[in-house]
């Protein structure tokens, strides 16, 4: 596994349900923050992604799995991983793996898989990512060390 980034998200009480816990979507919605930060971290701009080249990133397909609940004001730890940069990392497609730790004791609290899919704005059909894009994210992914957590 090879960690790519990670924030710190605290939990709020808008992110909890009526048990006191983050409520289980909103994980998808850390796993997001952690994704858009990576990527705006590698230079990939969103909006200049559309108006330059008419393509967007888009959650194609997720799962998640939960180890451990976080609670109302907990400081997480989201994680933005790969398995194997050669793989994951394709021309118009990139397998991630996310995870969120308990920032004070390293717990894993959830863990997942998601996957993102350029697409052409006009027709919603698959893309090739930009060369440019494409090579940098590969090659950064390359050079980091692998990561001895699990995801």
């Amino acid at each position: 596994m090879i960690q790519l980034h990670s924030i710190d998200v605290r939990v709020y009480y808008e992110d909890t349900d009526a048990g006191g816990i983050v409520y289980y979507a909103n994980y998808l919605r850390f796993f997001e923050r952690a994704r858009s930060d990576w990527l705006r971290a590698q230079g990939v701009d969103h909006q200049r992604l559309a108006a330059q080249n008419g393509l967007a990133l888009v959650v194609r397909r997720c799962a998640i799995e939960y180890h451990r609940p976080a609670r109302l004001d907990d400081l997480l730890a989201v994680d933005t991983c790969l398995t194997d940069p050669a793989l994951d990392i394709r021309r118009a497609s990139i397998r991630l793996q996310h995870r969120a730790r308990n920032r004070a004791d390293g717990s894993l609290l959830v863990s997942g898989p998601v996957q993102i899919a350029c697409v052409e704005l006009a027709t919603m059909r698959p893309a090739p990512l930009p060369d440019e894009v494409f090579n940098r994210l590969r090659s950064h992914a390359m050079s980091l060390p692998a990561d001895p957590g699990t995801p």
